[in-house]
């Protein structure tokens, strides 16, 4: 295990060194580090004739699937990544070679426990789909000759993965330590971002779930279906699920031909993106357009079939509120409520010159103002907005990064099957509904409504909470009437004490003033004993806590 860590350690280094990443960061590397790159001196740059980005590219390439898809997440990381970088990551493929179909076989009935003649026939060793953490074969089921499809990992991949992981947390900490603002990238944060999405597509049956809750959303839609997962036969490695027939959405030449609405079918792109989101939080999040078909059948009433599960994502109730307010905004042309938005959910640093800010953002949105919407990529906007938010210092909110890319997605769809698609006609009336039904009188009704049967199980205890109340009061009236007494009896106190013990002070101090008189002596000692009376009394009359 240790062998096989530094021997990819090395391999990482080696493609680094090779695609002259280090040169990158080069005049930032404290001295320490440059002697031992010089180490490597064999491992010259290869590639010193292409932009850095195209560099960065190839090495993901050189390094493998793992690299590969994060190196295709990072390129949805517009808020840290400028254009052409982005641009570059973006051009990741994620073709990898299958592996056998007698390993495959092995692995399956690994996890039924069985033959897979058991469940299975007509199996197809060659599989229909490859990819970088697991393949797709083809079978069907004895008990009902469905034809069905087996998703399973590839054999060993967790140990691969969980190794590179290790690789790539040690690296951002390092490169977070030795590199001057890198901690502006949040590299860490960027890396355990992805462990947490790539963990789970290791769990298929977790998949499996999100495939489920998502079909049971959509039961009644005429606009998403989702293919039958068969529970019983789903395991952490393995997941069976109905096969489904229709054309890849991105197949515009093939729906064309069938005469498929296309721009009823783009519009039903932002109705099921918008009502995942806000309706149902649980939304698919790696809608890109392999995971994405039209069916044959009503080409003039089409519906999508969606399919891999294991990316989904969650807003909390702020979160929704936050992004229906900030498509609102920028809907309306509100751009300075738009900047606020982005101050006040701390999206921006707190030393920001808010003004400079609002401007920055208003020079993005001003110039949009007179295009029509259907001209309009709300997408690029965010990211644009992002983009701007970078030179003001943004603090990424990781929980909205998958809600930007499945934008990014949705949006790109829609306009690729309808360039003429108009996001807005199609999401305004949706969050215009959504917010009205969260903040309107409806929505106080449906919380009272939801708190009622809580309310009416409590009323029979209504009056002897009232009467526990009222004497709970009444106790604590009774108890404050104490305590201003005793302040009240305290203070009286402490001003008769005062009173008599300066007056003793005064006898005292007058003695002296009297001796050119010449007093009788029996007098005098009259005054002084008059004096010492008053004093002692003054301090034997004091309140109990101010005595010393």
């Amino acid at each position: 295990m240790v062998f096989s860590s530094i021997r990819r350690g090395y391999q990482i280094i080696r493609a680094i060194l090779q695609h002259g990443l280090d040169e990158l960061v080069w005049s930032k590397l404290p001295i320490s580090i440059r002697i031992v790159r010089q180490l490597f001196f064999w491992l010259r740059n290869r590639h010193a004739d292409k932009h850095p980005a195209e560099r960065l590219r190839l090495t993901l390439e050189t390094l493998g699937p793992i690299h590969i898809k994060l190196g295709q997440m990072l390129s949805t990381r517009k808020d840290l990544l400028d254009e052409q970088w982005a641009y570059e990551l973006s051009k990741l493929q994620d073709d990898v070679p299958p592996f056998s179909g007698e390993q495959a076989i092995a692995e399956i009935e690994s996890e039924l426990g069985c033959s897979i003649d058991q469940y299975f026939y007509d199996f197809n060793s060659t599989p229909l789909a490859s990819a970088s953490i697991a393949q797709v074969h083809t079978a069907k089921l004895k008990q009902n000759d469905s034809e069905v499809v087996l998703k399973v990992l590839r054999p060993e991949i967790e140990k691969q993965i969980y190794a590179d992981l290790d690789l790539l947390l040690l690296s951002t900490s390092l490169i977070d330590k030795w590199v001057r603002q890198a901690k502006r990238l949040r590299l860490k944060e960027v890396i355990e971002d992805y462990q947490s999405t790539l963990l789970k597509e290791l769990n298929l049956t977790l998949e499996a779930e999100n495939a489920t809750i998502i079909k049971n959303n959509f039961k009644d839609s005429n606009a998403l279906y989702v293919p039958k997962v068969y529970d019983e036969l789903c395991h952490s490695r393995l997941m069976v699920m109905e096969r489904i027939y229709g054309i890849p959405v991105a197949d515009i030449a093939a729906l064309k031909e069938q005469g498929t609405d296309l721009k009823l079918l783009a519009e039903r792109g932002v109705e099921v993106f918008f009502t995942q989101v806000f309706r149902d939080n649980f939304f698919h999040a790696d809608m890109h357009p392999g995971n994405i078909f039209v069916a044959y059948e009503k080409p003039e009433d089409p519906h999508y079939i969606g399919i891999d599960y294991g990316i989904v994502g969650q807003l909390d109730e702020q979160d929704k509120r936050l992004i229906a307010d900030v498509f609102l905004a920028f809907f309306n042309h509100n751009y300075s409520k738009l900047a606020h938005l982005f101050i006040e959910q701390g999206w921006v640093s707190d030393n920001t010159d808010k003004m400079a800010f609002e401007r920055a953002v208003t020079r993005i949105c001003q110039p949009l103002a007179d295009k029509p919407l259907a001209e309009i990529s709300f997408g690029q906007v965010l990211l644009e907005l992002f983009s701007v938010a970078r030179d003001f210092e943004l603090i990424v909110q990781p929980q909205l990064i998958l809600l930007q890319k499945t934008l990014l997605y949705v949006e790109g769809l829609g306009r690729q099957l309808y360039p003429q698609l108009d996001l807005w006609q199609t999401a305004k009336p949706f969050l215009e509904s959504w917010l009205q039904s969260q903040i309107g009188v409806k929505a106080q009704y449906q919380k009272v409504k939801q708190q009622l049967p809580s309310w009416l199980e409590h009323l029979p205890q209504l009056p002897e909470l009232l009467v526990d109340n009222l004497k709970m009061g009444r106790g604590l009236l009774q108890s404050q009437q104490q305590m201003l007494n005793q302040f009240l009896s305290f203070q009286r106190k402490k001003i008769t004490s005062n009173y008599y013990f300066f007056s003793g002070l005064v006898g005292f101090l007058t003695i002296p003033l009297l001796h050119p008189y010449q007093l009788p002596e029996w007098a005098n000692i009259a005054l002084g004993v008059i004096a010492t009376a008053l004093w002692i009394k003054g301090w034997l009359s004091r309140p109990e806590k101010d005595k010393l």
